[in-house]
């Protein structure tokens, strides 16, 4: 499966577009829709600057590898909705962290298992902090999950 326009939305709407380089609330370098990392490999650097084509050109670039390891880590069948979720909640956190997550294995036994929803709530931390962004971020993904 790829990301429909649901997912690409809610990713784009949550991660925001930002031409200069900042440090995300990890303290990661981070530039265009969220962006750690360039094509190559290259970590972003502080002091990096990109065009608004430049930004949408590393997202369409960097959204199939989530859309991979969704479609590697899901062993169910999902609706678009539901993959659209999890490729944004991958976007965000990364494979890694659905890769071990209760959310994962609860989707590999029943993906329309209603206790999904407190599982995409659990991930709403910043380091040691609840941030109102991831709060409001894993809640969009669960609605979205959960959409018809």
């Amino acid at each position: 499966m790829t990301t429909g326009a649901a997912g690409i939305n809610l990713i784009t709407e949550f991660e925001g577009c930002k031409l200069e380089a900042y440090l995300d609330s990890v303290g990661v370098a981070t530039i265009g829709y969220g962006s750690t990392r360039y094509e190559d490999g290259t970590p972003v650097k502080l002091e990096d600057v990109i065009s608004l084509q430049r930004a949408k050109d590393l997202f369409a670039k960097t959204l199939p590898k989530y859309e991979t390891s969704v479609n590697t880590l899901v062993k169910q069948p999902l609706t678009q909705n539901q993959f659209d979720a999890l490729v944004s909640f991958c976007y965000n956190l990364g494979a890694l962290s659905l890769s071990g997550s209760t959310l994962l294995k609860k989707i590999n036994i029943n993906p329309n298992d209603p206790s999904i929803a407190s599982e995409f709530a659990k991930w709403t931390h910043a380091g040691s902090q609840i941030l109102p962004g991831l709060v409001r971020r894993r809640q969009a993904e669960s609605d979205l999950y959960f959409t018809k």
